[in-house]
């Protein structure tokens, strides 16, 4: 397997640190709005790696955090008259709603900045006693840049001085206008955690590092995960930080492995609330299955910028849809999944650093073949085993095909409308058994007013949208 590794800016073979373990570990949201697209891309990004990584037979333990203290946070409890835990337990449900709605598998870890605060207390004064972070006569708790000799090696930035970070965390007692804070002083009044430093909050990059040194790392490992992911908007200041306190406070390096996603844009628009232009992750699933959008946002490869279009979503839905017609076509068919040649094929593509449009190409090439072979006469029963275990591999490793290929069709028609339509077709088939055929056809005529189709199968009556 190899990954790109945004730290060497090289595509590297993947070896983890322990034989047949793989340790992930990938920056979550801050659960103080809904979640955009940008998340989304994120999300299913790594739920992809996590699924690739298994399929070549590692045992992954994958962590993904909570940021559950931030000022934004607080501001909008203040804005909504509300408290801090309404505000985030509201938007981590929905933020795991809209996940699932995805196909995003939980992370097997998820710990919040709330449940890791000794953590975090424990780094900040390892920092301090080995002289990577000093006390402000406010109380603020800064980590010395200038003491870190690897400092800006990952993002591979040239440090000017006056830096974009200098402009985030503006204080005239930093040593260093690109020190950073590990606990901000809070004496307004406002949400604070009693710590060792004073009445505070802690640094938005301490979480991460903090919680990874919690869950994940050995303290006799060289490095404290195998990989480290995150959109591409991280890699400074945030990772770049994240770096130097793990290195400076242990006796390893973060990871092993850098891994970042690309951008999401609108109609070529650089996605920024700022500009006024967010799409929320919930009004896309309003439109789209949600299983529309996790192909649609995995159609392009996890490290080019991707750009949101209508256009380009129907066109990934038509492709989509020719895997479920396929699935249609073998629908109620049953048996022992076997390995295939097309399976070795997907996974080889897909552990080329997550080639998903190499990928792509030989699930167009399975369908065109399954069509093939089934529209030839005869009963093709070894080549439906076969065509039956691909189109399984292909739902567990890429989360495609996962529905009923019937309901899948159905997407569009509002709750309301399906309730109404089971019924008539329940109906209808009470009054085939009673033989009553008038009464069938009325009631079919009335089914296909809602502009649908009906398939009667061994399996059942179906309906579909047209």
């Amino acid at each position: 397997m190899f990954i790109f590794d945004s730290a060497r800016k090289e595509k590297r073979e993947f070896i983890p640190q322990n034989e047949g373990k793989v340790t992930l570990y990938v920056c979550g949201p801050t659960v103080y709005d809904d979640a955009h697209l940008g998340h989304a891309k994120s999300a299913l990004v790594f739920d992809l790696l996590t699924r690739v990584l298994r399929a070549h037979g590692y045992e992954v333990t994958y962590a993904r955090n909570i940021t559950d203290i931030d000022d934004k946070i607080i501001k909008k409890a203040r804005e909504q008259n509300k408290k801090i835990s309404e505000i985030t337990t509201f938007y981590t449900s929905s933020f795991h709603a809209e996940m699932a709605a995805l196909g995003v598998q939980r992370p097997d870890i998820e710990p919040k900045a709330t449940e890791s605060l000794e953590a975090m207390y424990e780094m900040i004064q390892k920092l301090i006693d080995k002289g990577h972070a000093y006390t402000t006569p406010s109380g603020d708790v800064y980590f010395d840049t200038s003491s870190d000799s690897g400092y800006l090696s990952l993002s591979k930035r040239v440090q000017e001085e006056n830096d974009k970070q200098n402009r985030v965390e503006s204080s005239e007692e930093k040593r260093n206008s690109a020190d950073f804070a590990l606990w901000k002083s809070v004496k307004d009044g406002s949400v604070t955690f009693e710590s060792p430093f004073g009445l505070g909050r802690p640094g938005w990059h301490l979480e991460c590092s903090a919680m990874i040194e919690k869950h994940l790392a050995s303290s006799h490992a060289e490095y404290a995960v195998d990989i480290h992911g995150g959109g591409a908007d991280l890699l400074f200041p945030h990772h770049e930080n994240e770096a130097a306190q793990t290195r400076c406070a242990t006796n390893h390096a973060l990871a092993a492995y850098w891994m970042h996603n690309g951008f999401v844009n609108i109609d070529g628009e650089k996605m920024s609330k700022s500009l006024g232009n967010s799409f929320f992750l919930k009004d896309a699933l309003k439109i789209y299955d949600g299983e529309v959008l996790r192909f649609y946002l995995l159609g392009t490869h996890y490290r080019s910028n991707f750009n949101f279009n209508t256009q380009d979503l129907e066109a990934s839905k038509k492709r989509l849809d020719k895997l479920y017609r396929v699935k249609k076509r073998l629908f109620g068919l049953t048996g022992e999944e076997v390995a295939t040649a097309f399976q070795n094929e997907l996974l080889k593509a897909l552990g080329d650093d997550l080639n998903i449009s190499a990928a792509l190409a030989l699930i167009d090439e399975l369908i065109n073949k399954i069509n093939e072979t089934l529209d030839t006469p005869g009963k093709h029963k070894e080549f439906k085993r076969e065509a039956l275990s691909n189109l399984a591999y292909i739902e567990r490793v890429l989360g495609f095909g996962v529905q009923n290929p019937y309901e899948y069709f159905q997407s569009g028609v509002d709750e309301a409308t399906k309730a109404k339509l089971a019924e008539l077709i329940e109906k209808r088939s009470e009054a085939k058994k009673a033989k009553d055929f008038a009464a069938s056809d009325a009631i079919r005529d009335q089914i296909l007013a809602y502009g649908v189709q009906i398939m009667d199968t061994p399996q059942g009556t179906f309906w579909e949208k047209i």
